[in-house]
């Protein structure tokens, strides 16, 4: 987020772009992210555009194309790896409701044997809205329904602890690993929660100062350049609230209360 750019400069030029990660990431669990990808974006209209397809991404000449053309001020981007949910367009990142946009590294662990319980619990106003099949959209509709457009730092909480309650009942051990990105296009929140010790990294800074001046802040599962000090690596169970090109971080704890 910040001055405008092209997201052509990340995706395919940085020094370890997303398409250099998706080909083979440094850090990720799952080193080769084929299986579809992602790019949403904030410009004039009220809605993010969004531009998702199966292919991989470093084989797709439409996503250099669109990345190369589309300035904004405010993008996301993701590479798939399949866990939960076929290989299908819908199943790809980032997901949208009206402003929101969502994207999720990790998954709920053992999700066929606690979908059903947790689909129960999504309000039908969202649940209808969901396209997908993937843990990821499942989450993202909780969230909605635990009042996202109300609170996120507390929707994130909610969610979190009504899906380890689930799993408790269920007799899940699998872990749920959740680093995750949210955005209404103005205040963008990320989160690195697991209830293991094997969170998915997370990372924030600057790289690669904007034509317009200030450098873009970046919120990315891996460093895009091999400079240290150009990046802060987000702890386990924290979350990041960043704004007009500054950002807090705090400790995130679930919060069962109520449920």
């Amino acid at each position: 987020m910040g001055p405008p750019v092209y997201p052509a400069d990340y995706l395919l030029c940085a020094e370890n772009s997303l398409i250099d990660q998706s080909r083979h990431a440094r850090m990720g669990r799952t080193t080769t992210n084929g299986d579809g990808f992602g790019l949403g974006w904030y410009g004039e209209r009220d809605e993010p555009g969004l531009f998702r397809d199966i292919r991989p991404a470093w084989n797709d000449d439409n996503l250099g194309n669109v990345a190369a053309q589309i300035r904004s001020p405010l993008f996301f981007a993701h590479v798939r790896a399949a866990t939960n949910g076929g290989i299908a367009r819908n199943n790809c990142h980032p997901f949208r409701y009206g402003r929101w946009l969502f994207m999720h590294n990790g998954q709920i662990g053992a999700f066929d044997r606690v979908r059903r319980e947790i689909d129960c619990l999504i309000d039908d106003a969202y649940y209808h809205h969901r396209l997908g099949t993937t843990d990821s959209e499942t989450f993202f509709c909780l969230m909605l329904t635990h009042g996202l457009e109300d609170g996120p730092p507390a929707a994130f909480a909610r969610a979190v602890a009504q899906v380890e309650q689930v799993k408790a009942e269920q007799g899940v051990n699998n872990p749920l690993r959740l680093t995750a990105a949210l955005t209404d296009g103005g205040t963008t929140y990320a989160i690195r929660y697991a209830s293991d010790p094997e969170a998915p990294t997370l990372f924030i800074g600057h790289s690669q100062p904007a034509e317009a001046g200030a450098a873009p802040l970046l919120i990315v599962s891996e460093p895009l350049d091999s400079c240290p000090d150009h990046w802060q690596k987000v702890e386990t169970a924290h979350l990041v609230t960043a704004r007009d090109g500054h950002y807090d971080i705090a400790a995130f704890t679930p919060d069962g209360r109520g449920l």
